[in-house]
């Protein structure tokens, strides 16, 4: 029986995932909040505050509190994770809580002190622990952490893309790539409104991606409604798979190149590993249509997309700190 409560955060660009100790996952959330104009008081957190992004309220600023991945708002993030945390109905055991909080691995050292002290300063207090990324993401892809086994990892977030090669729970190489979803969903935007003349949000940015990806084997039109660039008002549109495609070209691109640069200075050691093992997928970008081809044309090597993409991370981050791997 565990006598100290623990706590996994994977506090992403996107989402926020909690994992606690002999409950499991028990907070899946947008990264967002509301804040009151007039008050400055918490409005709404999570799927409510996101609800209202891009709806322009007249009462309340809506804030995404990370960006790339790491803390961009340090009073916005402090108040999401208190609001979050408060959610989850975190006790205090016998001794302080143990927090396993993920962290790109290209943040620097004043952003990881960042997202130390915002969950430092909730309550109960914890006793902080950073795991980069592409460590927990190899944990909760089913990698040994102790037996040095070689592995390679490739999680591509909201904010940011981790390629890594691991040993073990060490990692050997990694590259963090400040470009992920949210560029993706980006350049579709950008193509749509410069093609089409129409300007759409993220959230139909993003169901064109994941429902045309890369072109292969998806549907040729999907329908959109969005706002006529040139008359301001709402338009129905159907947008190719080839638009999607050739927006989404250039961060695709950039993310396989980056996979391949890593196999080009790997130790001879781990290239067995790497190869039998395949370049494992995760994440939510991990689902884009098409992207797992597109790596492994690439990269010369097999790729695939691992179990349940999108709680790989927490999954990893969840056995760490219950095995207290590293510690």
């Amino acid at each position: 029986m565990r006598l100290r409560p623990g706590v996994a955060i994977d506090l992403g660009t996107v989402n926020t995932l909690v994992y606690v100790s002999g409950r499991g996952i028990v907070l899946e959330e947008p990264s967002a909040i509301a804040i009151d104009r007039h008050s400055g008081r918490v409005a709404a957190v999570g799927h409510a505050a996101d609800a209202l992004a891009g709806k322009d309220p007249e009462d309340v600023d809506v804030v995404h509190p990370l960006r790339d991945g790491v803390i961009a708002d340090l009073d916005a993030s402090t108040a999401m994770l208190h609001a979050f945390l408060r959610k989850t109905r975190l006790r205090r055991g016998l001794f302080r809580p143990s927090a396993v909080v993920c962290v790109p691995s290209g943040a620097t050292f004043v952003e990881r002190r960042s997202l130390a002290a915002a969950v430092e300063a909730q309550r109960p207090r914890c006793a902080v622990r950073l795991v980069d990324e592409p460590v927990a993401a190899a944990a909760g892809a089913g990698i040994g952490l102790t037996d040095g086994t070689g592995a390679f990892m490739v999680d591509i977030g909201g904010g940011t893309t981790e390629a890594a090669v691991l040993a073990g729970g060490h990692v050997v190489r990694a590259r963090s790539l400040r470009l992920a979803g949210n560029a993706m969903d980006e350049a579709i935007v950008s193509a749509v409104k410069a093609e089409l003349g129409l300007l759409i949000g993220r959230n139909a940015a993003r169901s064109l991606k994941m429902t045309l990806g890369l072109g292969e084997g998806a549907g040729e039109w999907m329908e959109v409604v969005g706002v006529d660039a040139a008359r301001r008002v709402p338009r129905v549109e159907y947008v190719s798979a080839r638009l999607v495609a050739d927006a989404l070209d250039h961060p695709v691109a950039a993310i396989a190149e980056a996979a391949q640069e890593m196999l080009s200075d790997i130790p001879p050691n781990l290239a067995e590993d790497v190869v039998r093992g395949k370049i494992r997928l995760a994440g939510g970008g991990a689902l884009l249509p098409g992207l797992a081809s597109k790596i492994e044309a690439v990269a010369d090597i097999p790729a695939y997309v691992v179990d349940d993409p999108l709680r790989c991370v927490i999954r990893g981050a969840a056995e760490i700190l219950e095995r207290g791997h590293g510690t």
